[in-house]
């Protein structure tokens, strides 16, 4: 595969979006019936060195992410962050819809935004985990960035930085919000990667293929690590590693009362490269150790 082009900054952008030149070097907002894919759908493949947020309408044309192709739907809304994504563009026979703000992290640079912004764990979702907005959501939303776009408009001064940072926090913060709706009212999906993960485990221990990491499960079942985490946390209560050591015990529990194995023998069979480890993880979730909790049962 050549090696993806490198968008490094937000004027080069808009160079090959055909928009004018940026009214500030590190941010921008634009609606995308503004903008002309031409030079850009030229390129194979691409990634940006900046934040990218937009909000996706009326738009037919796909994103290509590794092997897989994703359509925009309506009242779609991604996140991108700085070199995260390898993108191939196919465009639409429709005009596109929405709105897009790009963000350079010097922009940031400095200010509680800039360490805060790694716990908007969507800018590492895969596109297919997008943000659906219900109509209310969405009015909400593009009241946000109707703010930024006015301030970004009206001409840089010594509060515009401030304001722009504000809006943009106040969007994440809404952002974070409905994405946990999502999580709620998408249960029968959510039912389907559950009973996809409890498959995903078994299989690693009836090959006795080693404890698995929260990244190859998530590889599994083609979700990225973050997204599968933030999902289990906000419908179960337990992140992705809390939920694998859950079921660590819960096998290992019937291991100990409906066999003979050694208990360094469970151990390596649940993944455990050192019977210890397995012992601390075991005391530590059920106050037990592994041996005092078989002799309880007999």
């Amino acid at each position: 595969m050549n090696k993806p082009y490198l968008i490094n900054s937000i004027s080069e952008q808009h160079r090959l979006l055909g928009l004018a030149k940026p009214k500030h070097p590190l941010i921008s907002v634009f609606r995308h019936e503004d903008a002309a894919f031409d030079v850009l759908t030229e390129l194979q493949h691409f990634t940006l060195n900046f934040y990218c947020i937009s909000i996706k309408k009326d738009y037919d044309g796909k994103l290509k992410y590794g092997h897989r192709h994703y359509d925009f739907d309506e009242g779609m809304m991604a996140f991108i962050s700085p070199n995260q994504l390898l993108m191939k563009l196919s465009p639409g026979t429709k005009p596109p819809g929405g709105i897009t703000l790009m963000f350079h992290p010097d922009f940031i640079a400095n200010t509680p935004l800039a360490a805060r912004i790694r716990n908007f764990h969507f800018f590492s979702y895969e596109l297919d985990e997008a943000l659906h907005l219900s109509e209310q959501e969405e009015a909400i939303i593009e009241g946000i960035f109707s703010g930024i776009e006015s301030e970004y408009q009206s001409g840089i001064d010594n509060f515009s930085q401030e304001v722009m940072i504000a809006q943009i926090e106040l969007l994440l913060q809404y952002s974070s919000r409905f994405y946990a709706r999502q999580f709620i009212t998408r249960k029968v999906a959510n039912d389907e990667i559950l009973t996809r993960l409890e498959n995903v485990l078994d299989q690693y221990w009836s090959l006795q293929k080693g404890l698995p990491t929260v990244r190859q499960i998530a590889e599994e079942l083609n979700l990225s690590a973050d997204y599968l985490s933030d999902m289990l946390r906000i419908t179960s209560g337990q992140t992705a590693q809390q939920h694998i050591q859950a079921k660590v015990i819960e096998r290992a529990k019937q291991l100990l009362t409906t066999t003979d194995l050694q208990i360094s023998e469970i151990a390596y069979q649940m993944g455990f490269e050192y019977p210890q480890s397995f012992h601390k993880l075991f005391k530590n979730k059920t106050k037990m150790s592994p041996m005092e909790y078989r002799s309880s049962f007999h």
